[in-house]
């Protein structure tokens, strides 16, 4: 029997978390009709910044990205505005789904009726981000939500996706997660709308911190620059700091950085097509060579992938 999309939809926008949660799974494991649904969609970010605001929070594993995001979410409800979480976490190796790691670190706010927290499976797609992050984004805008954070795998080096997902981009170091020179190299610094050297209270975090406000100054495009923040998340301390500077540069995307903003939005917008399009290609050419001699060649090592054929012969 069909799935009603457009009803799944009706019920969440009337605050019915079991649709929401089932209409976001029929997306994320693009079942029929769900294309057509996002399609449909008119996610108020469309055209205009702040409803939601949208904050992706990256950096290397250990780093404390998930007690940010807990401080963040709780600081968004002391302000009475309803949260989102999508947590992107790594694939279980033997399912292919969520390991469910955030989630279960955010057990404070489970029975908060006005958080809703979903943990996506990366499923070995680049950038630390889930393939269906960008649409799941939407759904959640589309539902009402005030706030939506987005939480990356934590990779390190591969987490530039997040900039073509979210509105303001919180990096989150610490003082062993290596210096500034190591973020430059990996494209952090350019990626990054606001930086935190969490666990400040280990040796090493003020220099980490001088360190990237150097590079941050160095950083000559014009428009927003991104401020340094020391912070011990895990007691409280600087996370209002931090959270103020989120405030501020979604002011500058509806103010003087709209232009950029808008640019963010397109790039995003064509990143969801091009992975859709990758999706189609991965499963069509499975498809096509199913059972074929080229494919057991290649399972059992005797056929290189450069020779394997692209198309079917």
């Amino acid at each position: 029997m069909p799935v009603d999309h457009a009803g799944l939809l009706a019920s969440a926008l009337l605050g019915e978390r079991r649709a929401l949660a089932r209409l976001i799974s029929r997306v994320e494991m693009r079942a029929p009709g769900a294309d057509a649904l996002m399609a449909s969609l008119r996610p108020r970010r469309l055209v205009a910044p702040g409803a939601p605001q949208v904050v992706g929070i990256t950096g290397p594993p250990g780093a404390g990205k998930s007690t940010f995001t807990d401080r963040i979410v709780a600081e968004a409800r002391r302000e009475g505005r309803r949260v989102a979480v999508v947590a992107v976490d790594p694939s279980s190796p033997r399912t292919g789904g969520a390991i469910l790691g955030d989630r279960l670190r955010m057990d404070a706010h489970a029975a908060d009726d006005g958080v809703y927290i979903r943990s996506l499976s990366a499923r070995g797609h680049a950038g630390g981000l889930s393939r269906a992050a960008s649409q799941v984004v939407d759904i959640l805008d589309a539902v009402g939500f005030d706030l939506v954070v987005v939480e990356t795998v934590g990779v390190g080096q591969g987490e530039l996706g997040i900039v073509e997902v979210a509105d303001t981009v919180l990096l989150v170091l610490t003082p062993e997660s290596g210096d500034s020179v190591q973020a430059m190299k990996a494209g952090l610094i350019e990626v990054a709308d606001v930086f935190v050297v969490n666990k400040a209270d280990r040796p090493g975090a003020d220099a980490l911190a001088r360190e990237l406000e150097i590079a941050v100054h160095l950083d000559d495009r014009p428009g927003w620059q991104a401020p340094v923040f020391t912070a011990a998340a895990l007691d409280g301390r600087g996370v209002s700091d931090v959270v103020a500077a989120l405030s501020r540069h979604s002011e500058y995307c509806a103010g003087a950085g709209r232009d950029q903003w808008l640019a963010r939005r397109a790039e995003g917008r064509v990143r969801t097509w091009l992975d859709l399009v990758a999706d189609e290609a991965r499963d069509a050419a499975m498809q096509r060579f199913a059972g074929s001699e080229a494919l057991a060649s290649l399972r059992s090592g005797s056929l290189r992938p450069e020779a394997m054929p692209r198309t079917p012969r």
